[in-house]
């Protein structure tokens, strides 16, 4: 059982994947959205990946409303659950990217790294969210 974790962007998707048990999350790359056939790369990772879950990352207002982009990822979740036959779930991530951001800016990380691996990251923490919140 591998879950894949995807927070949404209007340019980059950052993607991350459960171990097989479910219990931790590892960011895999960030797909450019302009550069591919999105739907087809994520159902060949699907396949590849052997992934029996999606969680799709929902950008809620500070006060938990749909903003713009809250409305773009759900959007985006039913299109995908559309055409791919695995279960979608959304997940509330406010503060996720910012949370990554912090964490890289205190670690040292150049804003070129940055801006290459903030939304791996922050589908990584997304997912690791979720996964926490299914064990108990």
């Amino acid at each position: 059982m591998r879950i894949l974790g995807l927070d949404i962007g209007s340019k980059r998707i950052g993607v991350a994947l459960s171990d097989p048990l479910g219990i931790t999350a590892q960011g895999l790359f960030t797909i450019e959205i302009a550069k591919v056939d999105l739907y087809q790369r994520l159902e060949d990772i699907v396949k590849e990946k052997e992934v029996t879950e999606i969680v799709v990352g929902l950008p809620l207002n500070m006060n938990g409303s749909s903003g713009p982009q809250a409305e773009a990822a759900a959007t985006f979740a039913d299109t995908l659950k559309e055409k791919l036959n695995v279960p979608i779930k959304m997940w509330d991530e406010r503060l996720s990217t910012m949370e990554v951001e912090r964490v890289m800016i205190f670690g040292g990380a150049s804003r070129s790294k940055r801006k290459k691996k903030i939304d791996k990251l922050a589908a990584q923490v997304i997912l690791q969210s979720y996964l926490n919140a299914q064990k108990g």
